[in-house]
């Protein structure tokens, strides 16, 4: 731990960056925290909410994200002649520039100090050329969709051969329920299996804004 000014600090140092607060437990408590296995980064990032899970599939499951730091930092200034203090929720180093987010629910955000606190934190993120964003929520379907191909995330539990047979079979414009016995020499889980993890990869895409169904249209992405 260190104190530095804010436009001092490498983006490689909160690369590395532990987290700066451990879980906090408590009798009745009312969020959900937990660890998550990002294949982003092939590492667990913690969570201290369902909604700040969300927002980190999301992450997890965008490819211009090539790392995820969960609070990172802990910012602090003087405003109104007082001290102000803030430790967002995640660093998403991205291909473009870095995105600060914060997670909260939509209901709390026209609570004063709420506004209050992430208008002076976006004034400085932004002050460095970086992003920064205040969600809240995602349209629950597509979101629920993305939970579910998380499951499929871990690269080492999928066959190569299988994937590559996939990639070699015409796909495009098939429907999922029949794509699951393009392959005649596999069994028929396998490669749902398989076609899953291709989803969740984007090396097949199909229309996440609807419930998943064999219906479901995959496509090569353009």
């Amino acid at each position: 731990m260190e104190d530095r000014t804010w436009d001092s600090v490498p983006t490689s140092l909160l690369e590395a960056a532990l987290p700066w607060r451990t879980f906090r437990w408590h009798k009745g408590q009312k969020h959900y925290s937990g660890t998550y296995w990002s294949s982003t980064v092939c590492d667990h990032v913690i969570y201290e909410s369902r909604l700040e899970l969300g927002r980190l599939l999301l992450a997890d499951f965008d490819h211009s994200v090539r790392g995820i730091v969960a609070q990172p930092f802990l910012l602090k200034t003087v405003l109104e002649g007082k001290t102000r203090k803030h430790i967002p929720d995640y660093l998403l180093v991205t291909d473009e520039v870095p995105l600060v987010v914060d997670v909260k629910p939509i209901h709390q955000l026209a609570k004063p100090e709420v506004a209050f606190t992430f208008d002076w934190t976006r004034r400085l993120v932004e002050s460095r050329g970086w992003k920064y964003e205040v969600w809240s929520e995602h349209p629950a379907v597509e979101l629920e969709n993305i939970r579910f191909l998380a499951g499929y995330r871990r690269d080492w539990l999928f066959s190569g051969e299988v994937l590559e047979e996939l990639c070699g079979v015409h796909l495009d414009g098939l429907p999922f329920g029949q794509a699951v016995s393009c392959l005649p020499g596999r069994p028929e889980p396998q490669v749902r299996s398989a076609i899953h993890h291709l989803l969740w990869t984007q090396r097949l895409v199909t229309d996440l804004g609807r419930p998943l169904s064999p219906s479901h249209t995959l496509r090569w992405p353009a």
